[in-house]
């Protein structure tokens, strides 16, 4: 089975490649749908994550199949986190990245991990994209939806040192719990960000007591008014008539 694979349908709008170097997650976010999406058992994806059977090796035949002129970011990951604790012994990641770059590809991290990625940045060129989430400003709120995950300060920290080695950044505000929040997010972040991924809530009966409508036009004017590279996803977007989503600036797939 493929370990590189072309995304589809909400995750396309991440990257359109991808690479989930573990099954399974420690961070146990509650609002995450990495188990059903992989048809796994909840207890054994957040209880027992490990790195995919032969992965590394399946990434390597992978990534020499790809074009030599292969311009778009692979992502890790996208169902699983590349900086869980099982990184720091095994280092999937980090080998992950020097196979890909020996191939002369590109990497777009993106992590709950806060400072255990930092191990990594002495890899990662000007090809390379290196992101969080965030999602939430409370950090009270945050421990009880992202427990094991670093704190949401942490990796906005990240993000800093990040820039300051001259690592592109970008981040994903999604899911969106609370519009003034990630709003606040965007703004106290906005010097540290390279590219924003704004999207909403899904599946979730939170999600319908929000005005999207207004998240998404406040969304758009604050972000203009940075200067902001930026892309509003199509199901936020789609609120204020624009479903196939809103690009501003350089983004990249």
């Amino acid at each position: 089975m493929k370990v590189i694979y072309e995304t589809s349908g909400r995750a396309r709008e991440y990257f359109e490649l991808a690479a989930n170097l573990y099954t399974g997650c420690e961070y146990a976010c509650r609002y995450c749908f990495g188990a059903t999406v992989t048809h796994k058992d909840p207890k054994e994806f957040f209880g027992k994550p490990r790195p995919r059977d032969g992965v590394l090796r399946q990434l390597q035949k992978d990534a020499a199949r790809l074009p030599s002129n292969e311009i778009r970011h692979i992502l890790l990951s996208f169902v699983t986190d590349p900086y869980q604790p099982l990184e720091e012994e095994l280092k999937i990641t980090r080998r992950a990245i020097l196979i890909l770059h020996a191939e002369v590809l590109s990497v777009a991290i993106l992590t709950k991990g806060g400072l255990r990625a930092t191990r990594d940045f002495d890899l990662l060129n000007e090809a390379d994209l290196f992101g969080v989430t965030l999602v939430f400003e409370d950090e009270a709120t945050r421990a009880i939806w992202e427990p094991y995950a670093a704190p949401t300060e942490e990796r906005i920290t990240t993000l800093r040192m990040a820039k300051e080695r001259g690592i592109s950044t970008w981040a994903s505000f999604e899911p969106v719990f609370s519009p003034d929040e990630t709003l606040s997010l965007i703004a106290r972040s906005a010097a540290v960000i390279d590219v924003f991924k704004v999207g909403t809530l899904n599946y979730r009966e939170e999600g319908k007591m929000i005005n999207w409508k207004r998240f998404a036009q406040d969304a758009v004017k604050l972000l203009d008014g940075l200067g902001a590279n930026y892309y509003i996803k199509k199901d936020l977007a789609r609120y204020i008539g624009k479903p196939e989503g809103i690009t501003k600036g350089y983004v990249p797939t």
